[in-house]
This record gives C-alpha cells, sequence and structure tokens, in this order.
C-alpha cells in the first residue's frame, strides 16, 4: 500500500499484473492490467503534479519503446 511515512513526500506501490475483463471496442476483452497508486503529502507535493508523474509513469509502462527517445 502507499501510505506516506515521515520524512516522505511521496510513494508509489505497484501491484502485479493480473488478468482483467475491460471493454475494447464496445465488447468485452481479458488484457492484463496492473495497477499503480501514488500517495503525495499535499504539503509538499501538488496533487496535479502527482497525477502528471503518475500518467508518465503509465505512459511508459504501456508503451517502454518511449524510453529510447
Amino acid at each position: 500500500n502507499a501510505i506516506i511515512h515521515q520524512p516522505q513526500a511521496a510513494i508509489l506501490a505497484v501491484g502485479r499484473i493480473a488478468e482483467r475483463v475491460v471493454p475494447i471496442n464496445g465488447q468485452p476483452a481479458v488484457q492484463p492490467m496492473m495497477v499503480l497508486t501514488l500517495s503525495c503529502d499535499h504539503r509538499a507535493v501538488d496533487g496535479v503534479r502527482g497525477a502528471e508523474v503518475l500518467d508518465t509513469i503509465s505512459s511508459y509502462i504501456e508503451e517502454p519503446l518511449g524510453l529510447l527517445g
């Protein structure tokens, strides 16, 4: 779990990959999914910035070739 302990400002919890049913083109499909949870101390980190970081991490996990530039 993503529980912040002092003096941390943020922590990222990464869940395991599991098969889940998701809609694709209006039809149910089984896809591998992973849950990422980012907790931020809002006294130190703006929630908008935290969401941007989480979005960036997600995009690199979904498209790892993007890391190559």
